[in-house]
Parts: structure tokens; C-alpha cells; sequence
């Protein structure tokens, strides 16, 4: 007897856990570096060197979760791979180069003569935003089911300026816990400044999804469903009330709560990514395709299931190994 059932079943639910899990911790973590590359034109060169130094050790780490989700896609739902990369298959390019040009960037201005350095910083803020606007397009197009009109580009350039905006305010708030002083400061006017763009795109998300489809509206709106989902909205608005609170109040005496902002955005990310997750099970393409329609064979499955144990540990622990090491402020980030 199967102590989880049939494999066709439950493998291709286990995969779209991993998938969801990786592009959840993707967006917390490598979203707020790409918000810091995204402040790049508000900071002088003092705090710009500065702000690489707080993401020098990990953006590195954060990256290689979206390699794990996109892998995951490929290797254990290739259907939706392919349908949703042929539909997305230009933002999906402006994405790569953006995330080449900022691993450049970074590198090389750390290298570069001073003349040549400002050159470097644009190319960081550049590629941080190119990142950053696709991402939130395909996010859009995405939730709008991949169909192409002008109702869904329009919403998903929407989608794509509301999520540069949240990855600005996850970078303002891990400036502030990562940094003191004016840059500290600076940090926390961005963030009570973006968390109004954070409220529109959670806003925007949450009204076009069930108005997309009514199968989500009937998920959210039947009964008993609508009482044991109304924790997740009345836990993103108290959120949402404790940063502006919180931010309002900042800096603190002896900057002991720097952490909370980041922490509780990553919170707010997390719920609003748990509402996603629900509203659209069991599909993998909205409305289209679902996670056992896509998935690959049990036997493939198994056999990558196995290659997922031993890999995902190393990844969550390279991750964590980072972040112990260079826990506490940002000092000067050097390479020689």
C-alpha cells in the first residue's frame, strides 16, 4: 500500500510545492537586491558603495532559487514550460540580460577607474530594473492567463511598476536594517514612500484575479471558504497598518527594531503569495493546464524527486551559511 497514494497524485503536488517554495524565497531574497539596484539613482557615490556592500555577500545565494524554480518548471512540468516561456518568451529575455548586466555591473565596478564607475552604477540600476519590469509584466500576463490584448498588456505594465515598487520597498527596508546613519534615514523615507506602491499591487492582484476568472471568485466567495480565508486579507491589512506605524516611528532608540520592516515584508510577500498559490490550484497555466495535465511521467518524477533531496538542503544551506556569516551592518565591501 502507498503510504501517500498514487504517485500520479501526489508527486506532481510535491513539485509544485518545491516550485512555489523556491519563487517565493527568489522574491523575498533576490527581490530586495534588485530594489537596492532600483535606489541606485536616489543614493550619492558614498551610499551607493555602501548599498552594494549590504548585498555584496548574498545576491549571489539569492539568484540560485530562481534557477531551482525555472529547473523545476523544466524538469517536472515541461507542458507549462514550454507554453508559458513561448507566451512570455520577450520579457523572459529582458529579464536574463537585466540579471547579466547587474552580475557585470557589480563586479566591475568594484574594478573599475573612477572615471569609468558612474558608467558601472547605471548599468546596475539599469539591469536591476530590467529584471525587476519584466518580472512584474510576466507576472501580470500570468494572472491574466497569458492571453495577449490590450487589456492584459495594460495590466500587466501596471503589475510591472507595482512590483518594482515592492522590490524598492524590501530593498528600502533591508537598507535599514542593513545600514545606520543618513543612508539608514534616506531608507526609511523610500519606504514609507513605496509602501503605498505595495498597497496598489497587492490591490491590483487581489481585484483582477477573480474578476479573470470566476472559478477563483467561487474559491474565495462560497462557503465555509470565505470565513476560512478571511485570515489572509485581515493579516495583510494589519501588516500593512504595523509598517506604516512602525515606519512612521523610525529611527528608534538604539535602532533595535532595524530587522521589523524586512521581516514584516517579507510577511506581507508571503501572504500575498499563499493568496496566489490558492486562488490558482490546481492550475500551472491559469484556466489551461493543470499540475497533473503537465507534469512528467511518476517514474521521472521519482527519480528527480530523489536528485531534489540532496540538492535543495545545499542550496537552504549555502543560503543560511551566508547570512550567519555576514549577519550584522554592511561594512566596506572589498575584492583585494
Amino acid at each position: 500500500m502507498d503510504l501517500f497514494g498514487p504517485p500520479e497524485l501526489w508527486l506532481p503536488v510535491a513539485f509544485a510545492a518545491l516550485m512555489g517554495v523556491s519563487i517565493l524565497v527568489y522574491v523575498c531574497l533576490d527581490g530586495y537586491d534588485l530594489g537596492v539596484g532600483a535606489l541606485f539613482p536616489f543614493a550619492d557615490e558614498q551610499e551607493k558603495d555602501r548599498m552594494i556592500a549590504s548585498i555584496g555577500p548574498f545576491w549571489d545565494a539569492n539568484e540560485t532559487w530562481l534557477v531551482l524554480a525555472i529547473g523545476i518548471l523544466l524538469v517536472a512540468f515541461p507542458a507549462a514550460h514550454g507554453m508559458i516561456l513561448t507566451a512570455l518568451y520577450l520579457p523572459v529575455a529582458i529579464m536574463l540580460i537585466g540579471l547579466i548586466l547587474r552580475g557585470v555591473a557589480f563586479d566591475f565596478r568594484a574594478k573599475a577607474r573612477p572615471a569609468h564607475k558612474p558608467g558601472w552604477d547605471r548599468a546596475f540600476c539599469a539591469g536591476s530594473l530590467m529584471a525587476s519590469l519584466s518580472q512584474g509584466f510576466m507576472l501580470g500576463m500570468y494572472i491574466m492567463g497569458l492571453e495577449m490584448t490590450l487589456f492584459t498588456l495594460a495590466f500587466a505594465s501596471l503589475t510591472a511598476l507595482a512590483l518594482t515598487v515592492a522590490y524598492s520597498f524590501i530593498g528600502a527596508g533591508w537598507l535599514i536594517f542593513k545600514t545606520e546613519g543618513a543612508l539608514q534615514a534616506k531608507a526609511i523615507r523610500q519606504a514609507r514612500r513605496g509602501l503605498w506602491g505595495v498597497v496598489v499591487g497587492l490591490g491590483a492582484v487581489s481585484v483582477a484575479s477573480p474578476i479573470v476568472s470566476p472559478r477563483i471568485m467561487d474559491k474565495w466567495i462560497s462557503v465555509p471558504e470565505i470565513f476560512l480565508l478571511a485570515p489572509l486579507p485581515l493579516m495583510s491589512g494589519l501588516l500593512i497598518v504595523a509598517l506604516w506605524l512602525l515606519l512612521r516611528n523610525m529611527p528608534l532608540v538604539g535602532d533595535r527594531l532595524s530587522w521589523l520592516p524586512f521581516a514584516l515584508t517579507v510577511a506581507l510577500f508571503t501572504l500575498g503569495y499563499l493568496g496566489m498559490a490558492y486562488s490558482f490550484y490546481p492550475y500551472v497555466v491559469p484556466e489551461r493546464l493543470t499540475i497533473y495535465d503537465a507534469a512528467s511521467a511518476p517514474e521521472s518524477l521519482f527519480i528527480i524527486l530523489i536528485g531534489t533531496v540532496f540538492v535543495l538542503p545545499v542550496i537552504a544551506g549555502y543560503t543560511v551559511l551566508s547570512y550567519v556569516i555576514f549577519r550584522g551592518k554592511a561594512t566596506e565591501l572589498r575584492y583585494d
